[in-house]
């Protein structure tokens, strides 16, 4: 089976599913900051938290000592949290059908031009900048190389289509000269 990508091409489409499984993975992950709190660690990330305070009976606070999600969007803690988390989820998803565009152009013929090739690293640089523990360093390190490497080689992912106008040509020439 014949694809669309040069070799250039083949380690872009690899390189963008390597990156875009890294950014999704921190995305879901609740590893970004550490810290402690009442004397427990805590963790979370966009909207996962682990070992996170609730108010128990009174006003004392108690410790919850598990890892889940908040209970709707609107619990995020503050506007600017709920819209990182917002980006960072379209970031995710654009970079994961780049990356799957990327792959199947592996598998079929003419499916990525060079344009089609820019278009879709211009994409890339758009889902990276949408990106703290090892999830941050994760999301960072995907980022930079979807942003940087992959929007490069993009460029030179696809092959020269073939010529059309030459085709073309040819049959008005017949039309005309028979």
């Amino acid at each position: 089976m014949k694809g669309s990508l040069t070799p250039v091409g083949i380690l872009w489409a690899v390189l963008s599913l390597l990156t875009a499984v890294a950014s999704t993975t921190s995305y879901f992950l609740p590893y970004w900051l550490f810290g402690f709190q009442l004397g427990k660690p805590v963790s979370f990330s966009m909207f996962r938290r682990c070992n996170y305070p609730v108010r128990g009976e009174g006003r004392s606070l108690v410790m919850v000592e598990e890892c889940g999600r908040y209970a709707n969007f609107y619990a995020i803690p503050s506007l600017a949290w709920q819209m990182c988390t917002v980006v960072m989820g379209t970031g995710c998803a654009l970079l994961l059908l780049v990356a799957l565009g990327a792959i199947l152009g592996c598998c079929m013929d003419e499916l990525i031009s060079r344009i089609m090739g820019r278009c879709m690293g211009a994409a890339q640089f758009v889902g990276g900048t949408c990106q703290l523990g090892w999830a941050y360093y994760c999301a960072g390190g995907g980022a930079a190389v979807a942003m940087l490497f992959c929007t490069w080689l993009s460029c030179f992912a696809g092959k020269l289509p073939k010529p059309i106008v030459n085709s073309y040509n040819m049959e008005l020439e017949h039309c005309f000269h028979p």
